[in-house]
């Protein structure tokens, strides 16, 4: 840990999950999350309907301002990446204890975002990951002051940008190296989907590329034996997709886009795919890299001896659009410690894991960090058919309350 930030521990003595159970200011708190299940759907459902295509995070942005605003955080305000910022203050402000969700999902702007209702689940792309985060968010504040609750470290709620996809956590990325919070986080909690079996204090990590090759084009039949690009990239999806990736440490590949052409008589001008790249192992990560490139290589080199008869040539652009570091939060730190903790106060049993989420970064950086459910069940992650079912929600509020003031202590 940097030697600017001071942890909570440190500072001073953080209450056990027992000691917060027993405080009349958190049972206060949890009558609150007990009684307000319809206000918590509500609030949900308001938040699903306003659009955040990737980059475009802007106006639910501007709705989770106002709401910070409403319950009466501090210095609320968009810093210069996207990223919202509140502050529930404590006795101290010198160090932060970080509580996030990102305000992005993974749907193309024009996206229908319309909620309905389907017995108890409500149904829309994005519901799930990340609404259910965002909902969290406000609903823990609102526990918060229905409680009256003192911590002794300053809260710091955050709704980040650029988690998903070609964001490349640029929200979080932003936040932890060139925001107003650097130097001052000393542990980081990001909210991301339902559910609260899963603790993630190890960062997946992962490469992104974008490839793109590039020739002369032409009609079919007159321009036979002209370089091709699409036939190029087949070579580097077969290469690619022959690729033994071990199952320990768990390495993986996918090509989730690939595009070129303008008609099936007509030699392409250009083919592009995009490619994600992941392992738990570094080595194997980069291992795994370097296969990619070669095999890109291989495959131009070979689409221009075959067709050098034409005097013409392939050329080829690799860019990186993502690349997320990994790394861990150790099972023993105090973070880690008070989530297994507080799960299990509530009847939880956790089960640590491994994924790529925001918390990559602070992970990358030494800074403890995990991701966790915030309640209740979903299915269909990424898709437009995605549900989410609030059965259970009470018990993901209450496990992050005990958590965040696990680790910021009351007065």
């Amino acid at each position: 840990m940097p030697a600017s930030i001071i942890s909570f521990a440190d500072r001073f003595r953080s209450p056990s999950v027992a000691d917060l159970q027993r405080d009349e200011r958190v049972a206060k708190a949890f009558e609150f999350v007990d009684a307000s299940a319809s206000r918590f759907t509500a609030e949900h459902i308001r938040i699903c309907e306003i659009p955040a295509p990737p980059f475009k995070e802007q106006e639910r942005g501007r709705y989770l301002a106002a709401r910070f605003n409403e319950l009466g955080l501090a210095n609320v305000h968009t810093d210069s990446e996207g990223n919202v910022i509140g502050f529930y203050r404590g006795e101290s402000e010198t160090s932060l204890l970080v509580l996030s969700a990102h305000l992005d999902t993974v749907f193309p702007e024009g996206t229908d975002v319309s909620v309905r209702r389907v017995g108890s689940r409500l149904c829309a792309p994005g519901i799930a990951d990340n609404c259910a985060g965002l909902a969290a968010l406000i609903g823990l504040v609102q526990a918060l002051n229905a409680g009256q609750i003192k911590p002794r470290g300053t809260i710091a709620f955050v709704g980040t940008v650029g988690e998903e996809g070609e964001g490349d956590l640029r929200g979080v990325r932003h936040l932890f190296t060139e925001g107003k919070l650097v130097g001052r986080v000393s542990a980081f909690v990001s909210f991301d989907g339902p559910g609260v079996d899963f603790i993630t204090h190890q960062a997946l990590g992962s490469r992104r590329y974008r490839v793109t090759l590039e020739g002369p084009g032409g009609h079919s039949w007159g321009d036979f034996g002209v370089v091709n690009p699409v036939h190029a990239l087949g070579r580097a999806v077969a290469r690619l997709a022959d690729y033994h990736a071990p199952h320990e440490p768990r390495t993986t590949y996918n090509i989730g886009r690939i595009e070129g052409g303008e008609s099936v008589n007509v030699i392409p001008q250009s083919a592009t795919m995009d490619v994600d790249l992941r392992s738990s192992a570094e080595v194997e990560l980069s291992r795994l890299e370097e296969f990619l490139l070669a095999a890109i290589n291989r495959a131009v080199v070979d689409e221009n001896v075959l067709r050098a008869a034409s005097g013409r040539k392939l050329k080829a652009e690799v860019r990186v659009i993502g690349n997320r570091p990994s790394g861990e939060t150790p099972r023993d730190a105090l973070l880690v410690r008070t989530a297994v903790e507080a799960s299990r106060a509530l009847g939880v049993t956790p089960i640590l894991n491994r994924a790529s989420t925001d918390s990559n970064i602070p992970i990358s950086l030494k800074i403890p960090a995990i991701t966790i459910g915030v309640g209740g069940q979903s299915n269909d992650s990424h898709r437009l058919s995605e549900w989410y079912d609030p059965a259970g929600r009470e018990q993901g509020y209450k496990r992050a309350l005990l958590l965040a003031l696990g680790m910021a202590g009351l007065v």
